[in-house]
């Protein structure tokens, strides 16, 4: 009798261990999740990964050595053109300027004095000609004596000598004249060397010296960003490559903001491909400028390559490939069944099928938990 009895609970223990077998591990890994197409529009992108960058990048240098008197931006600011950036001290140029403007002046007023010497000179030639006109028909007719005559010849020679060197005076003045007025343009050239201004509205980028720091001749000093000019260079690979084109629409990605898409557009394809990488770089836009940007930051490009019009699409992890042939696993009544289907197009997360489903076909949703599908296998759902 407990012979018996025993047997009756093992075999009841074992009924229960199958039931609970059954109901907690069998039931549970066979019993999967459905889904259906849908139908829609579907966007091909092609994904690349790249860093913020310009096309135009501005190094401002020194035109002159010597000692930074006032810097007035630091990185981070933005710029208008035209606003000073920073001076270098001049040291005694101004002196020098100053120096040059009163030899002008002087060279000015000799000028002017030769030119009245000049104008009485030549109110006395007048007079010293008539005088030896007169001297001179006086002498045909035995009048005057030939020393008078002499005389008055020697003062016409005389007055011309002075007129001669007093034009002289004025053309030498003037050259001085010209002379100085060239080495104020000189200097003046030279102080506005001294003072560097902002080529274009920007954003300051870099700064590589300090206030009282001397700089040598074409030294960088501010690095200016043209915000218009901002990109992404990002590297796409090759087998992709043909399908992008310059004015395809994209979205960006920056890593300090990952949540945020950014619209852009592909700007440039450059046409040298990376022969390590076997990768191609693209140059995509900013539609809008951000408020802040970071030249070199991370960034994630997906730029639109296709558009599909109301298209059936299934989730892409649901393709799968089995004896060379894509597809995937439907409900068929209690049994999974390996439809084959035919991609039109796919992107990171769905694909629109050309044929071989419907909108009404139940496809089974794999899970790790669950058993591998195969054919004719019993489903639970």
């Amino acid at each position: 009798m407990n012979r018996w009895l025993k047997y009756t609970i093992i075999a009841l223990f074992i009924a229960l261990g199958g039931v609970i077998f059954y109901n907690k591990v069998y039931v549970v890994k066979s019993t999967f999740a459905v889904t259906k197409p849908s139908s829609g529009d579907l966007n091909v992108t092609i994904r690349g990964i790249g860093n913020v960058d310009a096309k135009n990048i501005y190094a401002i240098t020194a035109q002159s050595g010597g000692k930074i008197e006032e810097i007035l931006f630091d990185e981070g600011m933005w710029v208008k053109k035209g606003d000073l950036l920073l001076s270098i001290d001049p040291v005694d140029t101004p002196m020098l300027l100053d120096e040059a403007k009163l030899s002008l002046k002087k060279a000015s007023h000799e000028a002017a004095s030769a030119k009245d010497n000049l104008e009485s000179l030549e109110a006395q030639k007048v007079l010293s000609q008539a005088t030896y006109n007169r001297y001179e028909k006086l002498l045909e007719q035995k009048f005057v004596s030939l020393a008078e005559y002499d005389k008055a010849k020697s003062d016409l020679q005389n007055i011309n000598a002075q007129i001669n060197s007093s034009k002289s005076k004025i053309a030498s003045a003037k050259s001085e004249e010209s002379r100085l007025q060239k080495s104020i343009e000189a200097i003046g050239a030279k102080l506005d060397r001294l003072k560097i201004y902002s080529p274009i509205d920007g954003y300051v980028i870099a700064k590589e010296a300090e206030k009282n720091q001397y700089v040598l001749p074409s030294a960088v000093i501010f690095k200016i960003v043209d915000p218009k000019t901002l990109w992404v260079k990002a590297n796409i690979d090759e087998r992709l490559a043909n399908q992008v084109k310059v004015m395809q629409k994209a979205t960006i990605k920056l890593r300090s903001q990952a949540d945020l898409k950014i619209a852009g557009t592909l700007q440039r394809v450059v046409a040298m491909s990376n022969a390590v990488t076997l990768e191609r770089e693209v140059n995509i836009g900013f539609d809008v400028i951000p408020n802040q940007f970071y030249i070199n930051e991370q960034a994630e490009v997906n730029i639109e390559v296709a558009n599909y019009k109301n298209v059936l699409k299934i989730p892409l992890n649901l393709v799968v490939t089995k004896e060379g042939k894509k597809g995937v696993w439907a409900a068929n009544d209690t049994t999974a069944n390996f439809i084959t289907v035919s991609i039109l197009a796919q992107n990171d997360e769905e694909a629109a099928v050309a044929s071989g489903l419907d909108a009404n076909t139940e496809l089974l949703m794999p899970a790790i938990n669950n058993k591998p599908l195969s054919d004719g296998m019993k489903i639970f759902r």
